[in-house]
């Protein structure tokens, strides 16, 4: 069966009426915003069986089966993967359009299997297992509902081998648990439970498939929270947790709330704010920052007001700016965190906070003007370190501008001094006086990937132009070498017709492990080394691609080809009325051309309408 999209995944489940689909089985009566009715699993009598309409779940609240509209049907009419997705793809009238059939089953779905099964475990040793009677008093003392932890989905890893001992009786294999970071092994060759005396919060990737945990410590010891570690489901910065049940809310919001722990996401959603995140226990990466911006165009900041917190809240802050997000602080209380303070208040106390909060670059302002930096020539050139940084990350060409202008009206400096420093120091991936860097890169990532047929490779002679689509494609196998196995199951070498990328995809397919050695390097000719220099260095004047979005542009551009040829060429001959006689047949040929771009890349003839003509001729 062939592959289906996550972006379309993602769109199918949005857009299912689950309550309308388990009512089918199950007699739902409304209770508030949810649906309750017997639980089909265990069957029971009482209405212990939610449908929750917001989130696109089901729990029960005695058996603790759960899980979404995907699930139901694999779990009630044993359905697998892909064919519950089309069934609920063809209740909602959404068209899948067709891609190359991967060679073989997903070599990661032991790994998916292995954490959803341990997730599930965690979750029932927390309700009933003595050893977490510790776990069950914490939640109690943060007023957190033990059934509302069920729900969304927090365990407890005990001591001991207990862990290792239940997923042995479950038939999972050892190294499948390594390999999802699930246990660990020491040093002497003996293998451990990678979470042991901790609390569990379960971190999942865009489609709501468990792919790692988070855990905090519930006695002594370091460190205080711990988490999966990298492997080829679970990326650390990568993933946000609450991402795969906010981003519903983000969108709809335009606004995303950006806050530093699992319980702090906790809490609000149990107010209902929901359009709310977190990173990992780490700093805002690059990746993260992307991935918001593909969701909403501005980020709040509701970070704990001490230094730590206003160190972390500016390194945020500044790297969304970088991926063109426009960014606001809220401030806290000091003393306060989410989690206390809507514990306290409720939705209302955080309310205002929310409304006042300030542009990142006026939150230092005031913080410095707090502290007396703009009083005297030695305080006011410390103070303009401070601000610059965020000036050079402001990747938006308007938002620039008014920091410059804000500034200089602030310090007395001249608009084109402080242009001239933000440019003499630009910020990483773009060139001196890239002014707004996040512009070229988000088109470089439309119509799969921006510039359609630019110079760049020097074969021998003069400088040639270079297909777009291939181009990209390569950019992201590249800086990604995770996408490899969907590119190998999905583009074949044949798909590149420039001669030194096709050489570069097929190195990158055969020795992914060495991609860029001198080994790997060695085994190219020398129109390859001189593409994968280019390749490499593009990121310096383009900035760091959208992966996701780039990947999807790009492999449409190159599925799509032969037919937008023939499509153009067809076109050209029905403009010029070359071979009249054949007129409806023609017409005839160029609604089946239509429909078939369009099957495989829905957005192709709009975009079409834009660019006019055969893209790779331009």
């Amino acid at each position: 069966m062939s592959m289906i999209p996550d972006e379309i995944v993602e769109q199918v489940r949005d857009s299912a009426d689950l309550v309308g689909i388990i009512g089918e089985a199950v007699e739902l009566k409304r209770t508030g915003s949810d649906y309750r009715g017997p639980c089909p699993f265990h069957g029971g009598t009482h209405r212990n069986f939610a449908v929750i309409p917001k989130k696109g779940r089901y729990y029960c609240f005695v058996c603790h089966e759960s899980g979404d509209v995907f699930s139901w049907l694999m779990k009630r009419l044993g359905m697998d993967y892909p064919t519950a997705v089309r069934e609920v793809a063809r209740r909602v009238g959404i068209v899948i359009p067709e891609r190359a059939t991967r060679p073989g089953p997903d070599p990661l779905e032991p790994l998916f299997g292995a954490v959803a099964v341990a997730q599930d475990w965690f979750t029932r040793q927390l309700l009933e297992s003595p050893d977490a009677k510790g776990a069950r008093d914490y939640l109690e003392s943060r007023e957190v509902p033990l059934e509302t932890a069920a729900l969304h989905g927090l365990g407890f890893a005990p001591g001991g081998k207990a862990f290792l001992v239940a997923m042995a009786q479950l038939g999972l294999e050892q190294q499948v648990l390594l390999d999802a970071g699930l246990a660990a092994m020491r040093d002497d060759g003996s293998v451990i439970p990678r979470f042991r005396a901790r609390l569990l919060f379960p971190i999942h990737d865009l489609r709501g498939r468990a792919v790692g945990f988070g855990g905090r410590l519930l006695g002594p010891g370091e460190p205080k929270y711990l988490n999966s570690p990298e492997n080829a489901v679970f990326h650390k910065g990568r993933q946000l947790y609450n991402l795969h049940q906010a981003k519903g809310a983000i969108r709809k919001e335009e606004s995303v709330i950006l806050v530093e722990g699992y319980f702090d996401v906790l809490r609000l959603v149990l107010a209902g704010i929901e359009h709310v995140v977190a990173p990992l226990g780490t700093a805002l990466t690059a990746d993260q920052a992307t991935l918001l911006r593909r969701f909403a165009p501005t980020a709040i900041l509701l970070y704990d007001s001490d230094q730590a917190g206003l160190r972390a809240t500016f390194r945020a802050g500044d790297e969304l700016l970088r991926h063109g997000v426009r960014v606001r602080v809220a401030t806290l209380p000091a003393g306060e965190d989410p989690d206390t303070l809507v514990r306290r208040g409720g939705a209302p106390a955080l309310e205002p906070l929310l409304r006042d909060a300030v542009d990142l670059l006026e939150r230092k302002i005031q913080l410095l003007e707090q502290k007396g930096w703009f009083e005297g020539v030695d305080h006011q050139r410390d103070a303009l370190d401070r601000l610059l940084p965020t000036i050079r990350a402001a990747a938006d060409p308007i938002t620039r501008d008014l920091y410059l202008k804000e500034v200089s009206e602030r310090t007395g400096v001249s608009r084109e001094v402080l242009l001239q420093q933000v440019t003499a120091h630009p910020e990483p991936g773009r060139g001196a006086g890239a002014g707004a860097g996040a512009g070229v890169q988000r088109a470089d990532v439309g119509r799969g990937g921006g510039e359609r047929a630019q110079g760049g490779l020097r074969e021998g002679g003069p400088r040639r132009r270079v297909n777009a689509a291939e181009r990209d494609l390569l950019r992201v196998l590249i800086r990604d070498p995770s996408w490899l196995k969907r590119a190998a199951a999905e583009v074949p070498e044949e798909w590149f017709e420039t001669a030194a990328f096709r050489e570069v995809y097929d190195a990158l397919r055969c020795s992914p492990e060495n991609a860029g050695s001198a080994i790997f390097l060695e085994g190219l000719s020398p129109s390859a080394r001189r593409a994968w220099a280019w390749l490499n260095n593009i990121e310096a004047k383009y900035g760091v691609p959208d992966l996701d979005r780039m990947y999807v542009g790009a492999y449409g551009d190159l599925e799509t080809r032969a037919l937008r040829r023939e499509y153009n060429t067809l076109i050209k001959r029905m403009r010029e009325r070359v071979s009249a006689g054949d007129f409806a047949a023609q017409v005839e040929r160029r609604k089946f051309l239509q429909k078939e771009i369009a099957s495989r890349m829905p957005e192709e003839l709009v975009k079409r309408q834009h660019r006019g003509g055969d893209p790779d001729a331009r």
